[in-house]
């Protein structure tokens, strides 16, 4: 029996008993089996077809067949490691460099995001001779244990904050301390770090690296407010550290205005390092490290080989270089554009419409929706937020929740998400807060109104 002919009890049963619990699922009081996917659609065994929110990783669409082709034709001629010369990898450097600020121009490939961060950590520790690094609050980059001790989303629910790592506040305008009605929210929240580097140093502390998402996924679908990458490069060259962009989540297009998101901080904002993974491979496990050459150049110094056993092999390269063919041929960088405009200016609607919708952030198809309990507190509507969710995957809408309090619906779909998938995902999320404000009414905004 093919595995996706059997029962889904039996698969579960089968999972439940052979996976760890820590692997979790979407939507585990009821996973959905899903069979296959195309584009921005996934199936289940009995053929229902879903829309897919979530799945950033799938960047140019589920089985992409250019992409699906380049591995498959790739993988019948050669597919080793990076230590023999090969046409793929170099073209697929230079094509990335031709999307990149000159500065950053050498490259390093690998297989997964997690070690994209724990290469860009060592880096920068080689290049400033420093150990500590400075993190937003509620980060995450990364599985391994040199990520989770730079996580605070992570490391809170484990071992704790390490004495090398310190923890500046997350530039929320909608949440954090200052807000959108502050004068210079950018200035504001770069001098939170100004102040948690002087702290660090204070205590004989020398800063490594800032880390930051350029656009903060799992903190809520954050957009930083613009300028403010700017001051904290300041603050932190100022200290001898480094400034790492993690685009793991957000680079190639989905920002839509730019190909990479750290873009958004202004033309002159240039990292030292900037990390890739994910939407990189299009679901191939491909990730990239680019940096500067001093950076480099000091890491190359030490004399210790950097080696990555399936990083850059042939048909990675291949699966990028597709990667970057089909957003270009398909004009999805622009496509994120329009469909992301669209998808905030319904949204919006229901901001006006519902008041348990707080806030609607984003840009392209980078988009947030916050719920809030009371308009004037702004508390988390986190309970709401996991039935809203349940009830839209009942509907054959896939979308998920993130931020502290886990009340953020988080638009991140394939980059072939449609204007018409906005339309429904939209008609099925107003239908539900209707119904839901009818009959559930469990918080302040979600009593009916007079």
């Amino acid at each position: 029996m093919a595995a996706d002919q059997r029962p889904k009890a039996d698969t579960l049963a089968l999972r439940q008993r052979l996976i760890s619990s820590s692997c979790r699922l979407f939507f585990p009081e009821d996973p959905v089996k899903i069979v296959r996917a195309q584009g921005q659609y996934m199936y289940d065994e009995q053929g229902a077809e879903y829309i897919d929110c979530i799945s950033n990783v799938a960047h140019v669409g589920h089985c992409h067949p250019l992409v699906v082709q380049a591995a498959h034709e790739q993988n019948q001629v050669l597919n080793t490691n990076s230590r023999y010369l090969h046409d793929n990898i170099v073209d697929y450097a230079q094509r990335l460099s031709e999307t990149l600020p000159e500065q950053l121009c050498v490259f390093y490939f690998l297989n997964s995001g997690s070690e994209a961060n724990d290469l860009a950590l060592r880096l920068a520790r080689h290049y400033t001779g420093h150990q500590d690094v400075v993190v937003l609050d509620h980060a995450y980059h990364g599985h391994l244990s040199s990520l989770i001790d730079i996580s605070p989303y992570k490391f809170r629910n484990l071992d704790g904050q390490k004495e090398w790592v310190h923890v500046a506040p997350l530039p929320d305008t909608y949440r954090g301390p200052y807000r959108e009605d502050h004068p210079n929210p950018a200035m504001a929240y770069a001098n939170e770090v100004k102040r948690v580097v002087s702290s660090a140093q204070e205590k004989g502390r020398k800063i490594a690296a800032f880390f930051a998402e350029s656009l903060p996924s799992v903190g809520g679908q954050i957009i930083p407010p613009a300028g403010y990458f700017s001051q904290v490069a300041e603050h932190i060259r100022k200290a001898g550290g480094v400034f790492v962009a993690d685009e793991i989540q957000v680079g190639f297009g989905r920002v839509g205005k730019h190909f990479w998101a750290f873009q958004l901080q202004g033309k002159d904002f240039v990292p030292d390092i900037v990390t890739m993974g994910k939407s990189i491979g299009n679901g191939h496990p491909v990730a990239c490290v680019a940096a500067t050459q001093p950076v480099a150049r000091a890491f190359e110094a030490t004399g210790v080989e950097y080696f990555n056993t399936f990083g850059g092999s042939p048909v990675s390269c291949a699966v990028g270089l597709a990667v970057l063919n089909v957003l270009e041929k398909e004009q999805l960088q622009d496509h994120a554009t329009s469909v992301g405009s669209f998808l905030m200016e319904l949204l919006g609607q229901q901001k006006i419409k519902h008041p348990i919708v707080g806030d609607v952030r984003g840009v392209g198809l980078f988009i947030g929706v916050d719920l809030i309990k009371d308009e004037a507190t702004r508390t988390p509507a986190t309970e709401e937020a996991a039935y809203l969710v349940s009830r839209l995957k009942e509907n054959y809408v896939l979308l998920s929740t993130d931020g502290p309090g886990r009340n953020i619906l988080k638009f991140k779909p394939p980059m072939c998400f449609s204007l018409d998938n906005a339309r429904q995902v939209v008609a099925k999320l107003d239908a539900i807060l209707t119904d839901m404000e009818e009959k559930v009414r469990s918080c302040e905004t979600l009593r009916l109104q007079p």
